[in-house]
């Protein structure tokens, strides 16, 4: 339920009353501080591209193998890029700090 929650947002609308023209004193805008699942996946990737290529490098050095750095930055790839996606996506969830 709660994922569905995450994936499923969609903008707030915000009534906007103008107090110079009380006839569009129905009009509707979005709040504009949700990100679009679309953004939260884009930057889920760049980051996750940035953090593995940190791992492997760090696994190599620290195994000495090119081979080993490589299987544990690939795991660490995918089970972090789902991760950060849900942490992205539950954070937008949350109006402190917007």
């Amino acid at each position: 339920m709660f994922i569905d929650a995450i994936l499923n947002r969609t903008n707030k609308e915000v009534k906007v009353i103008n107090i110079n023209h009380p006839a569009e004193e129905n009009a509707t805008h979005h709040d504009g501080t949700s990100e679009k699942v679309k953004r939260s996946l884009a930057k889920t990737i760049s980051w996750r591209v940035i953090g593995t290529l940190d791992t492997l490098i760090l696994s190599w050095i620290i195994v000495g193998e090119v081979s080993t750095a490589a299987a544990i930055a690939s795991v660490e790839f995918v089970s972090k890029m789902i991760l950060y996606f849900f942490h992205e996506r539950a954070w937008n969830t949350i109006k402190w700090g917007k």
